[in-house]
Formats: structure tokens, sequence, C-alpha cells
């Protein structure tokens, strides 16, 4: 139920950013939202308490995000009055999405045992960009120690092993049924 309500306000929020042509602004403050959220558990605590009055919650929003565009502080107010804003970081990665579906852009993971360069992400970006028909793939790395060797991307729900040991299964599974 709460992924419906973040998709509806996500789309909303859309619409308004370019009707508006405010999408790359949105984007930018709902990055430096996502990352406020994520690191302060208390602030979702805070905006849910049931003995802190809307008005006092509505002040604290104001005097913490007043540099922030009008339709995300309105946002921010209407899902704390409507006991919903648990589902404000779910409202961001929808309203991200739909962006980068707009721009030709997907975001995707990469698994490997070490940190990878600049050139090797950016050889990566470009074969999956081609691959995939997409402007521009946006990699995060994650430096994973079972990896062993090679690497894993995911893009959404299709994943890329490379690694070593997604190689041995798949030979171990070859094994067994050609038995």
């Amino acid at each position: 139920m709460s992924e419906v309500v973040a998709n509806r306000y996500a789309e909303a929020l859309f619409q308004l950013g370019n009707e508006k042509g405010t999408l790359e602004q949105l984007v930018e403050e709902f990055y430096v939202l996502k990352s406020i959220f994520d690191e302060n558990e208390q602030l979702v605590a805070f905006l849910e308490h049931p003995r802190v009055n809307n008005d006092k919650k509505n002040q604290f929003l104001d005097d913490v995000f007043q540099g922030f565009s009008e339709h995300v502080l309105k946002t921010l107010k209407l899902l704390t009055a409507r006991h919903r804003i648990g589902v404000f970081p779910s409202i961001i990665d929808h309203f991200t999405q739909l962006v980068n579906d707009v721009k030709g852009i997907a975001e995707a993971k990469v698994y490997s045992v070490r940190e990878l360069s600049e050139d090797e992400k950016e050889q990566l970006e470009n074969t999956f960009a081609e691959r995939f028909n997409k402007q521009a793939i946006k990699l995060k790395t994650i430096v994973d120690p079972s990896v062993i060797g090679g690497i894993k991307l995911q893009i959404g729900n299709t994943i890329y092993d490379g690694t070593i040991q997604g190689k041995l299964k798949r030979i171990e599974r070859n094994i067994l049924t050609a038995d």
C-alpha cells in the first residue's frame, strides 16, 4: 500500500517539475533529502511523533529546510500531516527513476573485489549504455570481498555475473545437467 502512495506522490511531483521546468532542481534537492533522511532516523521519529503538534512540525520543517523549493517543502508538510513521512525515501526513489527514464539514463550497481578505476567505470558505463539502448548508465560501485575476481553488474532486475564464483557455478550446473 505504501508503495502505491509513494508512486502517486512521485508522479505528481514529476508532472509538476516537468511543467515548471524544475526537474533538475528537484532531483538535486531530493538527493540531499535522501541522505538527510538516511542519516537521521530521529527526524522521521520526530515528524511521526503523535505528541508533537503539526504547527511545531511545520515550523521545524520551515526552519530546517528553508533553502528548498516550495513544492518540496509543501510535500514534506503534507506527508507529515497525513502521517506518511515514512514513505518519503520511496517517493524520492520513484521520482528519480521517472526522471532517469525520461533522460534515457539507467542506474546500475557493480560489485567488485576492489574499487574500480575511473577508466574501468567509464568503459562499463559505455558498454552497458549501448547494450540497453540508453543515453547513459550511472554506476554505483560496491566493494564486495566475496566476489573473489571479476565483476557482477545489476541493472534493475537484470544481473550480469562475470565473477569467478558465477562462472564456477555455471560450469557446475553444466556438468550436473550433462549426466
